[in-house]
């Protein structure tokens, strides 16, 4: 799928593996940076990650990539059930549309396959995200990870026929 004349939306391939894990490591340590402390962060994304871990995370669900020029510039991973779990943009790519392209490719598949309400847990940042493309707050989390604790959000979207 094309964004627009050069972003391109593909299924994840094995090789890329270290720049989806890159990306999503370098977005989290800048794009968040006003919302979550440095001990939180590091908690969420280690600039040390475990690209075994990765893999198996990543094969258990469907991803999909976007690229300009074959630079990755962000990605989706989500569960055949409607579970969106990742959404990332590469942080020189943030707020440029590439996030809900990703999002709009992720749901129509969903849709597509019967799939009737997608579920998120949301971080604080990503969580107007969301709320753009109609998911509700449904509940207020605390979690830990890693020693650090957060706030996240379980957002619902239904979809319609």
């Amino acid at each position: 799928m094309n964004t627009d004349s050069s972003i391109t939306i593909r299924k994840y391939r094995t090789q890329d593996l270290s720049p989806v894990v890159r990306l999503f490591t370098d977005s989290v340590h800048e794009l968040t940076a006003a919302a979550y402390d440095e001990t939180q962060r590091y908690a969420w994304a280690s600039r040390t990650p475990n690209l075994d871990t990765w893999q198996q995370r990543l094969e258990a669900m469907e991803t999909l990539v976007a690229e300009e020029d074959s630079t990755l510039t962000g990605f989706i991973s989500y569960e055949r059930n409607g579970n969106i779990d990742l959404v990332f943009t590469a942080p020189h790519f943030a707020r440029q549309g590439i996030a809900s392209a990703l999002y709009q490719e992720a749901e129509q598949q969903l849709k597509a396959n019967g799939v009737e309400e997608l579920h998120t847990e949301s971080s604080v940042v990503a969580r107007p995200f969301f709320e753009s493309h109609g998911f509700d707050v449904v509940e207020e989390q605390r979690v830990t990870v890693r020693g650090a604790q957060f706030l996240r959000y379980n957002m619902r979207k239904r979809l319609q026929a």
